[in-house]
């Protein structure tokens, strides 16, 4: 697929959010940090300057991370511009810049080579598929970067077809469901994808999809029992994370079942564990 490097942001859509960020990784810290005054020292290489960034920011001193991180990251260290790119799309340690988050997303996927990719790169790359899928929505604000809904179907479709990433199928099947300028509204697409994220444990995936199913949807026939089975698993995801749309949801759902409809989802949802474990 050729890539280009005109891509672009989106928000929420009403019922869940529209589109999901992309995943965070394990080596996420604190979400502030305290200056440090401590110089940083000069780095031999591009790799030691990852480290002595990820060990700077895991200690406290975010702001003081960016040196080391942007010499990684002009080193060709594909972690060290996803760790500034998720920087500065979430305002961590620097001043909130979507377009420097989109060049920093936009440098990991120009240098992407499916031939030589492995490990926690796979991660990253598909990471800045979905960022920039997201961005591709509704564009960045008085800049360069506009509004391409073609562009990010394409960005979403490669992460999700290429690394399986739940994000970009939850995405996929938002866009699919609710339709945007570009993307016909696709009940029956919105299902397969919104499937494929569910059954890796995308809990908004879980929750839209039980939805759709307890309900019945244009064209996607009501299975009652097993859209209850998917809104009980997140709701329970969900509890205490503050995403109090699902729990109306499931709420929604289970006043509205019978005891059959209570059984044979619980019957389904013991099934789901099994297989899952």
């Amino acid at each position: 697929m050729p890539i280009s490097k005109g891509l672009a942001l989106a928000g929420f859509l009403i019922l869940a959010p529209a589109v999901a960020s992309a995943p965070t990784l394990a080596l996420d810290g604190p979400e502030t940090a305290a200056m440090s005054t401590k110089p940083l020292p000069i780095f031999k290489n591009p790799r030691q300057a990852l480290r002595e960034g990820l060990d700077s920011y895991r200690s406290g001193n975010a702001r003081n991370s960016v040196d080391a991180l942007q010499f990684a990251a002009e080193g060709g260290e594909p972690l060290a511009r996803w760790k500034l790119g998720r920087m500065y799309a979430d305002g961590d340690g620097v001043t909130r810049d979507d377009l420097k988050a989109y060049h920093y997303f936009s440098q990991i996927v120009a240098g992407y080579n499916d031939d030589d990719v492995a490990g926690r790169e796979t991660a990253i790359i598909s990471s800045a598929f979905v960022a920039l899928g997201v961005y591709n929505l509704n564009g960045i604000a008085d800049s360069g970067v506009k509004p391409n809904p073609d562009r990010a179907i394409e960005m979403f479709h490669y992460a999700a077809t290429n690394f399986g990433d739940a994000n970009a199928q939850y995405n996929l099947g938002r866009l699919y469901l609710d339709g945007v300028p570009g993307v016909a509204r696709d009940t029956r697409q919105a299902a397969r994808w919104l499937s494929l994220a569910a059954e890796k444990g995308n809990t908004p995936a879980q929750a839209i999809l039980g939805q759709m199913l307890f309900n019945g949807n244009d064209g996607v026939m009501r299975q009652r029992a097993r859209g209850l089975m998917w809104l009980t698993l997140a709701r329970d995801a969900a509890t205490g994370s503050g995403d109090q749309w699902i729990v109306d949801l499931y709420e929604s759902a289970i006043s509205a079942s019978s005891d059959p409809d209570r059984q044979m989802a619980l019957a389904y949802l013991q099934a789901h564990l099994q297989k899952r474990d």
